[in-house]
C-alpha cells in the first residue's frame, strides 16, 4: 500500500467518527496549515482560493478567517461567499467564458474584476458590467499537468495584446493578465515560464500607455496523492525568481490554489459491499465510486492514484485488486492493480486519502447511491461553525 500524506490516520478515525459509512472527514487545521505554508513559499502573493474544488461552507469560513481571498466561476459560487460575509469587491471572477446574466448579477453585487480570452467575452462584459476591470487569460504550456486546460481556454500573447487594447476602447479597464499551467502540475518551472510570457505582454503594453495592475498566477499547484510532487517551496523559489525578472512588478500579484490547499485534508471512508474473483482478477466493490464521490478516476487513464488504507488491524499479504464503485455503470471503476490485503471481505472499510478536493463538489446520487456525509474535525471547527 502507498504512502499516506494526510495527518488523519485511519487508526484514529474510529475514535473520531461514530457513524455509518460513507463519510468524508476534513481536517480544517490542515487547510489552515497549507494556506500558511503557501503564503510563506510565495511571499507577497495574495491567495484567492479556487472554490470550485471544494465549496464546503466550513472550508470557505476557515480560509476567510485566515485572510484568503476567493476566485469564482459562477454567480452561484459568489452567492455562497456572500452568505458567509465575503465582500464581492474582493473576489475574482476568473472563468473566461461566463453567462451574460452571471456577469450582470456579479457586477450588481459589487464584483468588478472579470477575466476573458476573446473579443466576444469582452463585448459581454462591456454590455453587462460596464467600466469593469478585465484581465486576459494567456495560453501557456500545460503538458506537465494531469489535467490540461489550454485547449478550452486562453489566447496567445499577440492576441492578448490586441484584446487589451480593445478592452480600453470598449470603456473597460485593462487591469491584468492571468494563465493556468494545468491542474496538478508537476514541473516547478511551469509558473516561471508562464510569468516570463506574461512579462513580454506587460512590456509591450506599457509602450502603449497601459500599465497592468495585476498578475494572476492561476492554479495548478499540486497536492500529494501516491506519486511524488514538487514541494511548494521549490515552486515558490522558481516563481519568485521569475517575478523578480519582470519588466515591472504589478501592484497586485495573486494565485488561485485549489486542490493544493484542501486535497490532503480529506479522508473518505467507504465500506466494501462485495468482493469477487472474475477471470483471474480480484474485484472489490465499494459503496462509493466515480459518480458519488470519486469522479476524477474517470478523467485519468487507469484510475486516479488515491492512497488507500483499510480497517484491518494486520494487513498481511497484499494482492492486486480492481476497485470499483456500486453503480451499474461499467466505467465506475476507481483503479486497477491496487495492492490491498488479500483478506478483505464484505463489511471491511477502506480509507481513501487525499480526497479533500473534487470529491463532493462532483458527486451525484446516480443510481440512487448516497454521497458521503461531510464531517469536519480540528481545533478550528467551533471557530468557523455557522451561527444561527
Amino acid at each position: 500500500m502507498t504512502a499516506w500524506p494526510t495527518p488523519l490516520a485511519p487508526a484514529t478515525l474510529g475514535g473520531i467518527v461514530d457513524m455509518p459509512t460513507p463519510y468524508l472527514v476534513t481536517d480544517l487545521d490542515t487547510i489552515a496549515d497549507r494556506y500558511a505554508a503557501f503564503r510563506a513559499a510565495l511571499p507577497g502573493v495574495h491567495v484567492h482560493y479556487a472554490m470550485k474544488c471544494n465549496p464546503a461552507e466550513e472550508i470557505l469560513r476557515t480560509l476567510h478567517a485566515e485572510g484568503s481571498g476567493f476566485e469564482v466561476a459562477s454567480i452561484g459560487e459568489l452567492r455562497m461567499l456572500q452568505a458567509i460575509g465575503v465582500d464581492p469587491a474582493d473576489v475574482l471572477y476568473s472563468n473566461p467564458v461566463k453567462p451574460p446574466a452571471h456577469i450582470a448579477a456579479a457586477h450588481a453585487a459589487g464584483l468588478w474584476r472579470f477575466s476573458f480570452d476573446s473579443p466576444n467575452e469582452l463585448a459581454k462584459i462591456a454590455e453587462h458590467a460596464p467600466g469593469s476591470a478585465v484581465y486576459v487569460r494567456l495560453r501557456v504550456d500545460d503538458e506537465a499537468s494531469v489535467f490540461p486546460l489550454s485547449r478550452k481556454f486562453g489566447t496567445d500573447v499577440e492576441d492578448a495584446y490586441d484584446l487589451l487594447l480593445l478592452a480600453d476602447r470598449l470603456g473597460l479597464r485593462p487591469y491584468g493578465v492571468t494563465f493556468h499551467v494545468g491542474s496538478q502540475c508537476g514541473r516547478p518551472e511551469a509558473w516561471a515560464e508562464a510569468i516570463d510570457t506574461a512579462g513580454k505582454l506587460m512590456d509591450r503594453l506599457r509602450h502603449d500607455g497601459i500599465h497592468l495592475e495585476m498578475l494572476d498566477l492561476g492554479g495548478g499547484f499540486p497536492a500529494r496523492y501516491t506519486s511524488g510532487v514538487p514541494a511548494i517551496d521549490e515552486i515558490g523559489a522558481a516563481t519568485t525568481e521569475a517575478l523578480d525578472a519582470l519588466p515591472y512588478r504589478p501592484g497586485l500579484i495573486v494565485a488561485e490554489p485549489g486542490r493544493h490547499l484542501v486535497a490532503e485534508s480529506g479522508v473518505l471512508a467507504s465500506t466494501v459491499i462485495g468482493h469477487e474473483r472474475r477471470d483471474e482478477e480480484n474485484w472489490l466493490y465499494l459503496e462509493v465510486g466515480a459518480f458519488n464521490g470519486l469522479m476524477e478516476v474517470l478523467q485519468t487513464p487507469g484510475g486516479w492514484d488515491f492512497p488507500i488504507r483499510t480497517s484491518l488491524s494486520s494487513p498481511g499479504e497484499l494482492i492486486p485488486y480492481t476497485v470499483t464503485g456500486p453503480t451499474c455503470d461499467s466505467s465506475d471503476t476507481i483503479g486497477y492493480g491496487i495492492m490491498l490485503p488479500a483478506g478483505l471481505k464484505t463489511g471491511d472499510v477502506l480509507y481513501i486519502g487525499s480526497t479533500g478536493a473534487y470529491t463532493l463538489a462532483y458527486a451525484s446520487n446516480f443510481n440512487g447511491f448516497d454521497q458521503p456525509t461531510p464531517l469536519f474535525v480540528g481545533s478550528l471547527v467551533d471557530a468557523v461553525r455557522p451561527r444561527g
